[in-house]
């Protein structure tokens, strides 16, 4: 018979869950990793590891999955415009990230999971257990019950662990919503593509050509939409269309096909505004903590250095978990996220200066040490970014957005986060 009792319980398998599981079990916890789906399973991703997710599996001795190294990428402006953004090693990094399709990857460390004891339970968690006025575990729709002494949400952006712990103020997330599809289309570089469906109006988004780890092309286009989860069916409308535009600017070698195959979409909280990441039994990993970089839509690195960050807080003392997770969390994310959120925020509904940002950068950007500096900040890899003009570029841009953005209400919203106080944040 399973146990019953755990000292942490996790929701959700994904790159988040299965490290922060991992983590604790080889530090001698009991674990119980739930997740709705078996494995192997498909996720709505760019599939792109970058590179603080590679130095994370080097440092966990986990094996490095097969799949293309991405080091420099291209930037397209709406006009066609390229710049190449160079990548460089770290002293905490390597310079390059991973293609890895989702159904590989997350297994692989749901797998690791398991063999370092953890118990991985197939089920839907329905509904939070209280203790004492506190969460307590969970009850699977099964039936069975799941008691922990801490819960760790990374069931994803739409976490209903978080939403059960009063952690998430939905008016204030930075909602998106991304779809993508996989083309029989080789790619000599990654490309984040910014997109204008008519002149000066731009996409409120982003789209991206990846190599896929088959030797194909992962391509597709994520929609900003702030609040409005209504909006995010934009992104699927628009997708075809963005598939023409790829094709006029070469990035695609023909057309693509009317039907496109293994379509599939998901939700993005972007930003970590919104959402608390801690308090009490509850600590919020990945996604659900809303850890993507609201720039270019990156989630996987974060989202296993914070499981990573939550288990090193469990295992240190139960004492104070919650805030010595938020403040590490914090340490780590928040003035990077607390930057990038507010800008934008400001630029959704904005389509002339979305589009006139686009063109500026792609027109200025093209130089060694804009370029170099754009592609240290945008992919927050500044912490650990090597002494030079691209460090000292980055930097200054950093500075820059901190001024510019910090009267906003997103910044101000992270405020009371920065100086962590669960009381506060009610």
């Amino acid at each position: 018979m399973r146990r019953t009792r755990f000292d942490a319980l996790v929701i959700g398998s994904g790159p988040a869950g299965s490290v922060a599981a991992l983590v604790l079990a080889r530090g001698g916890a009991q674990v119980a990793l739930v997740d709705k789906a078996a494995f192997p399973r498909d996720k709505a991703c760019g599939d792109m590891v970058g590179p603080r997710g590679v130095q994370l599996l080097t440092d966990l001795g986990l094996p490095m999955p097969d799949g293309p190294h991405v080091g420099d990428m291209l930037v397209v402006g709406p006009t066609g415009r390229r710049v190449r953004m160079p990548s460089a090693d770290g002293l905490t990094y390597p310079g390059h990230g991973l293609a890895v399709t989702r159904t590989v990857f997350d297994r692989m460390l749901h797998d690791a999971a398991r063999a370092a004891g953890v118990t991985a339970v197939h089920g839907r968690a329905a509904a939070p257990l209280e203790a004492a006025g506190r969460m307590d575990g969970y009850r699977l729709e099964s039936g069975e019950e799941l008691r922990a002494d801490f819960v760790i949400g990374a069931d994803g952006a739409t976490s209903g662990v978080a939403q059960a712990a009063g952690l998430v103020e939905p008016d204030k997330v930075l909602w998106g919503f991304a779809i993508r599809t996989y083309l029989a289309q080789e790619v000599d570089l990654a490309a984040i593509v910014m997109w204008e469906p008519t002149p000066w109006r731009a996409f409120p988004g982003y789209g991206w050509v990846f190599p896929s780890a088959d030797g194909g092309a992962n391509t597709g286009l994520g929609i900003a939409t702030r609040a409005d989860r209504q909006a995010g069916a934009g992104a699927v409308r628009s997708l075809p269309g963005f598939m023409e535009h790829l094709h006029r600017v070469g990035l695609l070698d023909q057309a693509a096909p009317e039907v496109l195959p293994r379509r599939l979409g998901g939700w993005l909280k972007m930003g970590m505004v919104g959402t608390t990441p801690a308090s009490g039994r509850v600590l919020l990993v990945g996604d659900a903590a809303g850890l993507v970089n609201p720039l270019q839509g990156e989630g996987i690195a974060q989202g296993m250095r914070s499981g990573q960050l939550a288990a090193a807080t469990l295992l240190a003392g139960p004492g104070q978990a919650a805030e010595r997770y938020a403040r590490a969390l914090v340490a780590e994310h928040v003035p990077y996220q607390r930057l990038t959120a507010a800008l934008q925020a400001a630029l959704v509904g904005r389509p002339w200066a979305v589009a006139a940002m686009a063109r500026f950068l792609t027109a200025a950007a093209s130089g060694d040490a804009l370029a170099g500096g754009w592609a240290v900040f945008w992919n927050e890899l500044l912490e650990g970014a090597p002494p030079g003009r691209h460090r000292s570029v980055a930097t200054a841009l950093t500075r820059f957005g901190d001024t510019l953005t910090s009267r906003t209400a997103v910044a101000r919203w992270f405020a009371p986060l920065l100086d962590f106080s669960p009381e506060r944040r009610r």
